[in-house]
């Protein structure tokens, strides 16, 4: 019973008349969830150039999300914050500045999210180096899907801004609460 006649993917076969055991895919089918023609979505590029800002609205339909723009943006955050602390953050840090655990037992760091270079990064170069990987870093594409990784790079940014953003851009109660925060001269 351990050994039952069958065939092994890519095995020869005297049954059919290529001698092929693995069937090629009927012609026009798509394996479900594979139709990816959104090339700016699926791989973050449009004509081999990174695409310039986070797709949103197919960031949240693919995550389920149908509130007003402001709490499905804060919901991406959210998500992006939770999977960049999951995948990320043991080389990068929580706060990107390459600086996480593995580094600290040796690893090289990688670059920091907050230098200039990456700071005028499109969005698209985020998506891409996590889908492909870069350098030392490896591709994540099979452990996080396209919508996670766009709640990543939503994320990214917003470490980057929390680094680097100008009290002038601040709401005044966010001047008010930074005032009162800061030490006393």
């Amino acid at each position: 019973m351990a050994d039952q006649p069958h065939l092994e993917p890519l095995e020869a076969s005297d049954f059919f008349p290529n001698g092929m055991a693995s069937r090629p895919l009927v012609e026009g089918t798509v394996a479900r969830g594979h139709l990816r023609i959104d090339k700016a979505y699926f791989e973050g590029q449009v004509d081999g150039k990174p695409v310039e800002q986070l797709p949103w609205e197919k960031v949240a339909t693919a995550l389920h999300l149908d509130g007003s723009p402001e709490q499905t943006r804060a919901h991406v955050l959210e998500r992006g914050r939770e999977r960049f602390n999951i995948f990320c953050s043991a080389c990068h840090d929580q706060t990107g500045s390459g600086q996480g655990m593995v580094v600290q037992r040796g690893f090289p760091a990688p670059p920091t999210y907050h230098s200039d270079r990456l700071r005028a990064a499109p969005d698209g170069h985020f998506y891409d180096v996590i889908t492909r990987g870069f350098g030392r870093m490896s591709d994540y594409a099979d452990q996080i899907p396209p919508a996670d990784r766009w709640a990543i790079v939503s994320y990214i940014r917003a470490l980057q801004l929390s680094q680097h953003a100008a009290a002038s851009e601040l709401s005044p109660a966010d001047r008010k609460a930074l005032q009162a925060e800061a030490p006393a001269p």
